[in-house]
């Protein structure tokens, strides 16, 4: 079935799942969990990467940099991901300050890749900031409650001129085929492959579920109904 490329700032991506890589329980299962993915992008933050001793073992160092793009490479790549915290206990982001900081780099040169609110006026002003993406909350950070409000993803998707991947929140598989069956271009993850039983079999579940919501999505789902619909025909039946 014909899906157009899932490409970021002129990038073209071939999974539709980017995952994190903190909260596993070593670099080894977390690498062993990225393959299990699919992933060809991965989000580090600059404050877990040794940088200043390269003789010493890096996370970097677990992360197959000739599959995967690295969102954000410790300062080495124009790309970031931006996260402007407004709340320490809800971590939701403060729009205000992440649309100010967009604007000043978008005008620096950089990628910019912000994680904001499921609200479909803040994702456009991010648009128009010069974002080349926007990533709007499922459910607050690691809480694992899945897509709260769905109407605002369906919104904001269907306004957007850039790809919209849904941020944080994802509990389970279910909640990725959730995503994009209400068309999320993509979606991002972390705790809920690293927080799992067992990581890396649930990486690969992820990996099944977003390929089955963007080929439900794709495909056109029946409209809901009231009542029943027989599945097969009933006209010209005799009764007995």
């Amino acid at each position: 079935m014909h899906s157009t490329p899932f490409t970021i700032a002129g990038r073209p991506f071939t999974s539709r799942l980017i995952v994190g890589t903190g909260k596993y329980s070593s670099h080894a299962v977390m690498a062993q969990a990225h393959a299990a993915s699919g992933a060809d992008m991965v989000t580090v933050a600059i404050r877990r990467v040794n940088i200043s001793d390269r003789s010493k073992e890096s996370l970097l160092d677990y992360i197959d940099t000739e599959k995967m793009f690295v969102l954000r490479e410790a300062g080495l790549s124009n790309w970031v991901k931006l996260e402007v915290i407004g709340d320490e206990r809800t971590l939701f982001p403060d729009n205000e300050a992440l649309i100010e900081a967009t604007k000043v780099l978008v005008a620096e040169g950089f990628v910019v890749l912000p994680y904001t609110n499921d609200d479909p006026i803040a994702c456009r002003k991010l648009e128009d900031a010069g974002a080349a993406a926007v990533m709007p909350l499922g459910a607050p950070i690691g809480s694992g409650l899945g897509i709260q409000n769905t109407n605002n993803i369906r919104i904001i998707r269907e306004f957007s001129r850039v790809p919209v991947i849904v941020d944080a929140g994802v509990g389970t598989a279910s909640d990725a085929a959730l995503a994009m069956e209400l068309g999320a271009d993509g979606v991002l993850m972390n705790t809920a492959i690293a927080g799992a039983q067992a990581p890396v079999a649930m990486a690969e579940a992820m990996k099944h579920a977003v390929i089955a919501g963007r080929l439900a999505f794709l495909s056109g789902r029946i409209p809901r109904k009231m009542y029943a619909t027989a599945s097969s025909p009933i006209e010209g039946m005799v009764g007995r």
